[in-house]
């Protein structure tokens, strides 16, 4: 069993890293280290919601997610407990045959997709999808008030240790008065 995720010293904010056998398993610890962040108590899984978030990059897929958990605490007042099924489709896969909006694009086609369709996926290199379970947060006593994730020292590694793949993320948080 590997480190899922460890804070960092930092001056103003809050900085952590998580780790995992997998580029999925990497953005879910990073998830957590979030809400270790946000709340110490343990939230139950009352309800859950299906998110779907987009990326240019690994890092602003990473960013993206990561300020989900923001909005969905401070639009809805769902605190997560758990991530669950996250799957991530980026360069690596075949963007090119799978299904947008209804529409199946092959790669090479004859046909023409509008601009606009075109234009979508090519701006969107990196997809996430999860399902995410947690409670109002209401019924907990929160530890920290995240203002938001930013981009200063993030990063996405993968790394070979022991002859086995490890992916590592950094990442600062922006917080009220620490």
């Amino acid at each position: 069993m590997y480190e899922r995720f460890k804070f960092l010293e930092h001056t103003a904010d809050i900085k952590f890293q998580a780790f995992g056998d997998s580029l999925e398993k990497c953005f879910k610890n990073a998830g957590y280290a979030l809400i270790n962040i946000i709340c110490k108590d343990k939230i139950k899984s009352k309800k859950s919601k299906k998110i779907t978030v987009k990326g240019r990059d690994k890092e602003s897929l990473l960013y993206d997610f990561l300020e989900e958990f923001l909005y969905l605490i401070d639009v809805g007042g769902f605190l997560i407990s758990e991530i669950k099924n996250l799957k991530i489709f980026g360069k690596q896969e075949n963007f090119a045959s799978q299904n947008y909006s209804g529409l199946h694009i092959k790669e090479n086609s004859k046909l023409y997709m509008q601009s606009k369709i075109r234009n979508k996926i090519k701006r969107y290199d990196w997809i996430l999808t999860a399902e995410v379970f947690g409670d109002n947060v209401k019924n907990y006593e929160t530890e920290t008030d995240v203002k938001a994730i930013t981009y200063n020292d993030i990063f996405i590694k993968q790394e070979r240790v022991d002859g086995k793949s490890k992916f590592v993320c950094q990442v600062v948080v922006d917080v009220w008065g620490i």
